[in-house]
C-alpha cells in the first residue's frame, strides 16, 4: 500500500517546477486525488493529465479563490487532507525601490493567499474530524535574503511565521503544519528569473553548479520527496518545523 493512497491533496503552484514535482511524488506514492492549481491553463491542464489529477485556475492573490482551492476538492472527492503551498512570485525589489504595489501584490501571493487556503483546510478539516497536514513551501531568504529579494524575503518570513503559529493553534485536532526553506532551486522558473532580472544566458546554470559546494542546485524532486515524508504517517508528530533544504548553512561565515 503507497503511503499516499488515501491522500486528497491541493497543490498550488503546481503546474511546473517544484509544485508539479511534488505533485508527481505524491502520485507514485498512490495519490489518485489531486487538485493542482495555478494560473496557465494551458500549462495546468497538461501537468493534471501527466499526474491523474485535475486543474483548477486560481490566483493565490484572491483570497477567496486560495481558500475556494480546498471547497473545490471536497466537494469532488468529499475531503481535503493534504495542503501544499508552492506557488509563489519572485519578482525583484530592494528597499531602495519596492513599491507598495509591488509589496501588496508579493504579500498577498506569498503569505495572504497561503494563509487562507490553510484556514480552510483546517476549517474543514475540523468540521470533518479527521486529521490533515499542510507544507508551506519556503526559501532560505527568511533568514535574511538578498537585497533585491526584499518583498519577496519579508513575505516567505511572515509564512514562516504562520507555519508555526498554525501548527500551536491546530496541533490538538491532529493537524499538522510545516515548512521548507528551499535554497536556489533548478526549476523552470529560476530559469526564466535568471533571464529577465539577471541578463543570464544559457550556460547560466552551468555556472551556478560549478561554483556550488555539492556541485548542483537544489532539485525540485529532493524536495518533493521531503514534501510526501512530511505529509505521511512516516513524520508521526512532527509540526511546526521549519527544515532548511540547502547546502548552504544559515549564519556560517567563510572559514
Amino acid at each position: 500500500m503507497g503511503a499516499h493512497e488515501q491522500t486528497v491533496a491541493v497543490v498550488t503552484g503546481g503546474t511546473q517546477g517544484l509544485g508539479l514535482a511534488v505533485a508527481e511524488a505524491l502520485r507514485a506514492e498512490g495519490c489518485t486525488r489531486l487538485l493542482l492549481a495555478g494560473r496557465d491553463r494551458a500549462r495546468g491542464e497538461a501537468a493534471a493529465a501527466r499526474v491523474g489529477g485535475v486543474f483548477v485556475a486560481a490566483d493565490m492573490g484572491d483570497p477567496g479563490q486560495a481558500a475556494g482551492l480546498i471547497d473545490a476538492a471536497a466537494a469532488r472527492w468529499g475531503r481535503v487532507t493534504a495542503l501544499v503551498n508552492a506557488a509563489a512570485v519572485t519578482d525583484r525589489a530592494s528597499v531602495l525601490d519596492c513599491t507598495v504595489e509591488e509589496w501588496d501584490r508579493q504579500f498577498a501571493v506569498n503569505a495572504r493567499g497561503p494563509f487562507f487556503a490553510l484556514q480552510r483546510l483546517a476549517q474543514r478539516a475540523v468540521e470533518g474530524g479527521h486529521p490533515a497536514g499542510c507544507v508551506n513551501i519556503l526559501s532560505m531568504v527568511v533568514h535574511c535574503g538578498q537585497s533585491f529579494l526584499a518583498p519577496y524575503s519579508a513575505s516567505k518570513a511572515a509564512l514562516a511565521n504562520v507555519t508555526k503559529n498554525a501548527a500551536q493553534a491546530l496541533r490538538r485536532h491532529r493537524i499538522r503544519v510545516n515548512g521548507i526553506n528551499c535554497g536556489w532551486m533548478d526549476t523552470p522558473g529560476e530559469d526564466a528569473t535568471q533571464r529577465r532580472w539577471h541578463g543570464a544566458g544559457d550556460d547560466w546554470l552551468e555556472r551556478a553548479e560549478a561554483s556550488a559546494p555539492m556541485g548542483m542546485l537544489v532539485k525540485p524532486e529532493h524536495v518533493a520527496a521531503l514534501v510526501c515524508y512530511l505529509l505521511s504517517k512516516r513524520s508521526g508528530v512532527m509540526t511546526g518545523a521549519l527544515v532548511d533544504f540547502d547546502q548552504n548553512v544559515a549564519g556560517a561565515y567563510p572559514e
